[in-house]
């Protein structure tokens, strides 16, 4: 008997996937274990590994669709079997959650039938197919004259409009991501209350120690000025326990595990790699893990253990030429760091002028969890190894 494949719920906030690819086709072979799909979800692109030996018969959806979390993905059974009552009960199903699309002709006969409200769009005589052009691209039609009967606007004006305008708004479906991200940074703003907390650092120490480093290691792999800040932060965290943790209602947890979080940009949103246990791995294997998942969060092929469990997130904007920025708090962490750039300014010392190279970073800090004492404490330990590195190396 054949098996219904339904989409899975491969994270704890999914609620609908898009089919990336399908690594088998119908009349393919499969086997436990084989990787039947590639599935996008809120967070990420994950491989779909199936349980269950058989013959592809039936694929639910297309590349690039949609499905909602336990919608029939794919049929597995045997040759020859026939699926077409179950094929049938999910295209019944469809047809009733999915009203019947009609041609223009058959919108513009409905609507001679149907009362018209005093609306400005019905008082213009605005054809149905036309009226749902203009709501979904936001036009504005007060000036605007139909061609159709009686000065009625209909389709063809609607595109002559866009044919004859300079700013065209493009209309673009929010992804699964882009949703994700608005939920979890709309909660964290509007739900711990935000403090920010700037320091400059004196880095010509740690671009001193970053060539020796880099000199020593081979062409394949070198130090980047973010791989030793992350190194840093985590040796500091350890000595500052209350800047590691994570409010609850009726708790406030001080993580042991110190895992750092790093903010990267993608193509159509942000993806937040995890380094778990930073602070036991040194700063060459802390370098080459970040690259590595920095490089696999471009291509989407983060595992989602891969980016669970932060406990402190880091954000650096250095590399754009940002000075300096605040960032949202990267819930359920309580803080978050925001990196700029190095840039070459004028420091006073001693009542004298040198030009030195600064680095300003922001903090972001939970104030139901870290008051600005600790978290001031935390930026001057963290300013401290910075500008002495060698301690980061011990």
């Amino acid at each position: 008997m054949a098996d219904i494949i339904f989409m899975p719920r491969l994270s704890d906030t999914m609620e609908e996937g898009t089919l990336v690819k399908w690594n088998k086709k119908i009349g393919d072979q499969v086997f436990e274990g084989d990787i039947l799909a590639e599935i996008e979800t809120d967070k990420a692109i994950q491989d779909f590994e199936i349980d269950i030996n058989g013959v592809l018969l039936y694929c639910g959806i297309k590349e690039g669709e949609k499905a909602r979390v336990n919608d029939i993905l794919a049929i597995i059974g045997q040759y020859g079997e026939n699926i077409s009552s179950l094929i049938k009960k999910k295209t019944i199903n469809k047809l009733k959650t999915e009203p019947e699309k009609k041609s223009e002709t058959e919108l513009e006969k409905e609507s001679e039938t149907k009362p018209e409200k005093k609306s400005e769009q019905q008082r213009k005589f605005i054809s149905p197919v036309a009226k749902k052009m203009i709501q979904d691209k936001g036009i504005n039609i007060h000036n605007m004259k139909g061609t159709g009967d009686s000065g009625r606007i209909v389709k063809k004006d609607i595109e002559l409009y866009y044919e004859n305008t300079n700013n065209m708004n493009q209309h673009f479906i929010v992804s699964n991501m882009r949703k994700e991200i608005a939920t979890h940074l709309t909660l964290s703003k509007f739900t711990a209350p935000h403090y920010y907390l700037f320091i400059e650092i004196e880095m010509e120490n740690i671009i001193q120690l970053r060539k020796k480093l880099n000199d020593t290691l081979s062409n394949n792999h070198k130090i980047s000025f973010n791989d030793i800040i992350v190194k840093a932060v985590s040796r500091i965290l350890k000595t500052h326990p209350y800047i590691n943790a994570t409010w609850k209602e009726k708790e406030i947890i001080y993580h042991y595990n110190i895992n750092i979080g790093i903010a990267v940009a993608i193509h159509d949103g942000l993806m937040v790699p995890v380094i778990h246990n930073s602070d036991q791995k040194s700063l060459l294997q802390i370098s080459k893990e970040i690259k590595d998942k920095v490089e696999r969060s471009k291509l989407r092929k983060l595992q989602q253990q891969e980016i669970k469990n932060s406990t402190f997130t880091i954000s650096n904007l250095g590399m754009y030429g940002i000075d300096s920025f605040t960032s949202i708090i990267n819930i359920p962490n309580s803080s978050i760091l925001s990196v700029g750039t190095i840039k070459e300014k004028p420091i006073v010392k001693n009542h004298k002028i040198k030009i030195g190279n600064i680095m300003k970073i922001t903090l972001s800090c939970d104030h139901r969890v870290i008051d600005g004492n600790k978290g001031c404490n935390f930026l001057l330990d963290l300013k401290k190894m910075l500008e002495d590195p060698i301690t980061i190396l011990v």
